[in-house]
């Protein structure tokens, strides 16, 4: 096939304008949600246990999430995610906003949606075995009181043992540019050791609370200000949102 044509500037422009942008192929996405629940007056995080037989961190605790389909929304993925695996469904969750957005060294990108979770869910949990060992609530007054360890390791570049580097500007060796990711490491809480990605997005979401508290924000718990009140997916919330 002769790719030579006579491309014009009219042409570059109908093939690229309207084009919605993308990313590079070997990347991937995924939405979590980050369950909070209030029970008997007390605020906790909802966590999991990943199942032992899973192929990737089996055992591992983690948020309720996965991996985006093709056309859905992030908070759709979020919210379809926490169904499937612990059985909470999307009226019994209160999407307040997205939070940040977690990028890992390793090829993919985490977005994180805080979802207030009704305390009845609780009741009719229903734990995909194929997915899910267990869940189990941290008190959020533990996590504000508990820092974690933080460790920072090294991303370092390792080219193929045939990369040319006599056809690249400065040649070998090459001054490779590294790269850092941190590691937080929460103590045992019940048995329980929350580190890593979950350990990186509850700290986070942590640091966003201990920092308005400290402030002194006067802003009104969601429960009692009509207007700062989040809407479920089904009565018109933001569940339209794209990456």
């Amino acid at each position: 096939m002769n790719l030579k044509s006579d491309l014009t500037i009219k042409d570059i422009e109908n093939i690229f304008r309207g084009r919605k942008p993308g990313a590079e192929e070997f990347f991937k996405f995924f939405s979590i949600l980050v369950p909070v629940v209030e029970k008997d007056g007390k605020l906790y995080l909802l966590y999991e246990v990943r199942a032992k037989h899973m192929v990737r961190q089996p055992g591992e605790i983690c948020f309720p999430g996965g991996e985006l389909e093709d056309g859905e929304s992030l908070e759709t993925c979020a919210l379809r995610e926490t169904w499937e695996e612990i059985g909470i469904p999307a009226e019994k969750i209160c999407v307040v906003n997205q939070l940040d957005t977690i990028f890992t060294y390793s090829n993919f990108a985490m977005y994180c949606y805080l979802g207030i979770v009704e305390e009845s869910a609780l009741e009719t949990l229903r734990l995909n075995p194929d997915e899910v060992e267990e869940v189990f609530l941290v008190a959020l007054d533990e996590l504000l009181e508990n820092d974690p360890d933080v460790y920072w390791t090294k991303i370092m570049p390792q080219p193929p043992a045939d990369f040319p580097y006599y056809e690249v500007t400065g040649g070998e060796p090459y001054n490779w540019r590294q790269g850092k990711a941190p590691v937080p490491v929460y103590k045992a809480m019940d048995g329980k050791r929350i580190w890593g990605l979950t350990a990186r997005i509850t700290k986070r979401f942590v640091d966003i609370v201990r920092r308005s508290m400290k402030a002194g924000s006067d802003a009104a718990p969601y429960a009692d200000d009509a207007d700062a009140a989040c809407v479920s997916p089904g009565a018109g919330g933001n569940s339209d949102n794209k990456r």
